[in-house]
């Protein structure tokens, strides 16, 4: 997980560019999502985190945004109401 308060945005873009950074998130929030994810792009900076991949995401406790991820996280909100 990369936190993106500690780094800068040209190493950031680096990653992106190299295909090391595919998925954001939010880490107050615990969603991760597209990084053109119109949601995504609203979040303070102080609360997005950057991960290489979805299983990445997942093994962090995140969710999937329910406007980008919308097919994930309809099986998300299937599988937690099942377990209440």
């Amino acid at each position: 997980m990369i936190r993106h308060i500690l780094t800068s945005d040209e190493d950031l873009r680096k990653l992106i560019r190299m295909g090391i950074v595919t998925i954001g998130g939010n880490e107050k929030l615990k969603i991760y999502g597209c990084l053109n994810c119109k949601s995504g792009k609203r979040m303070k900076r102080v609360n997005r985190v950057f991960f290489t991949d979805e299983k990445e995401a997942v093994s962090n406790g995140f969710r999937p945004c329910g406007n980008c991820k919308r097919n994930l996280y309809k099986e998300w909100i299937y599988s937690v109401q099942k377990s209440l």
